[in-house]
């Protein structure tokens, strides 16, 4: 009769085992990834901010090497771009899109060679990379010089917050709105011009997220539309829904998304949306928005005038609209998060 043998069990692997840096939560983009990424996991192993508090503090690179050093993690993920620059253990590491070399101007002189020598290196070294976007995918394989298997796409998702019932924002006149930072590939300057020239009642007004700048103010000043443009200032989170409601459609002629989550916020929330058929941005709406060529100010204006002015397009929009927020789950891009990780724990057992 043969001894029976007693067959060691086999640990379970979990999320637990993974040391995660936390320090990029925050509201828009990554941060909002973030944020919801670690709100799923409650007892993932956190980054110890200490000597760097935010990941571009000048001790980052060797204080994140310390840390994977003294947890000894299974894995290290970074929930951003800023990838250790030595690790003993694997690593995985979130790179949204590359626009900060699209648009060095909205980057430190720095971040540049830091892409160069710090972040592509690490794509090739990492055992994954994480992105939102088909789109972002195909920009990074193509910069990286790596196969379509190292990047894995994850997408985003929309807060339950955001849907058509609730209260609406009234400021006392009807409104198109705006929501995003500022910079340069927003594409303000364009998105102003082409709303001085949209034949649509002049009681619409833009409303814009956000404070007045000088070069902004400069150029409502020249298209003489003071009177018709306002600024929403700070928008916060509980509140942004109702802004979304309230208005008659967003317009969103980004030049550059990596994903773009208003587009998709604002079809969640029953309304309109007018958007740029470049980058990702038709990949994420889908059927679903009015597209525009963000380079050229009269395909602005014909689409702020149609989806103003045209009922039935409107309401083709906004149930279309409803159908392909519906699709992008914040659970859904955790899951995808979370399989990715657990299979780097399965094949560095």
């Amino acid at each position: 009769m043969q001894p029976t043998v007693a067959l060691k069990a086999t640990p379970k692997l979990t999320i637990d085992q993974v040391l995660v840096d936390s320090r990029w939560a925050g509201r828009y983009g990554i941060g909002r990834f973030a944020t919801e990424v670690l709100k799923a996991w409650p007892r993932v192993m956190h980054f110890t901010p200490g000597l760097a508090p935010h990941p571009f503090h000048k001790l980052d690179p060797l204080w994140t090497v310390l840390q994977i050093l003294t947890r000894r993690p299974r894995l290290y993920f970074s929930l951003g771009f800023n990838p250790p620059i030595f690790s003993p253990a694997p690593f995985v590491f979130t790179l949204y899109d590359l626009i900060l070399l699209r648009f060095p101007q909205e980057a430190s002189r720095l971040m540049q060679p830091y892409f160069k020598y710090v972040v592509r290196p690490a794509v090739r070294r990492a055992k994954f990379v994480l992105t939102c976007s088909e789109y972002s995918k195909q920009e990074i394989m193509a910069w990286a010089k790596v196969p379509s298997e190292k990047v894995k796409v994850v997408g985003c998702g929309v807060d339950e917050r955001f849907c058509p019932e609730g209260d609406r924002y009234n400021p006392g006149f009807p409104y198109l709105l705006y929501v995003g930072n500022h910079q340069p590939h927003k594409n303000l300057p364009r998105l102003l011009k082409a709303f001085a020239q949209a034949q649509i009642p002049l009681e619409i007004k833009l409303l814009l997220a956000g404070n007045p700048k000088p070069e902004l103010m400069q150029i409502i000043d020249e298209l003489n539309i003071n009177d018709r443009v306002e600024f929403a200032g700070f928008i916060d989170d509980e509140t942004l829904p109702n802004y979304y409601r309230g208005a008659k459609a967003l317009v969103f002629p980004s030049l550059y998304e990596g994903f773009g989550l208003p587009p998709l916020e604002a079809m969640a929330c029953g309304i309109p949306v007018l958007t740029s058929n470049v980058t990702s941005l038709p990949e994420v709406v889908g059927d679903a928005a009015w597209l525009v060529d963000p380079h050229q100010t009269g395909s602005i204006v014909q689409g702020i005038e149609c989806i103003v002015l045209q009922k039935d397009l409107r309401n083709r929009l906004i149930g279309r609209g409803l159908i392909q927020a519906k699709r992008h789950s914040w659970s859904r891009t955790i899951a995808k998060t979370e399989a990715v990780l657990l299979q780097c724990l399965r094949e560095t057992e």
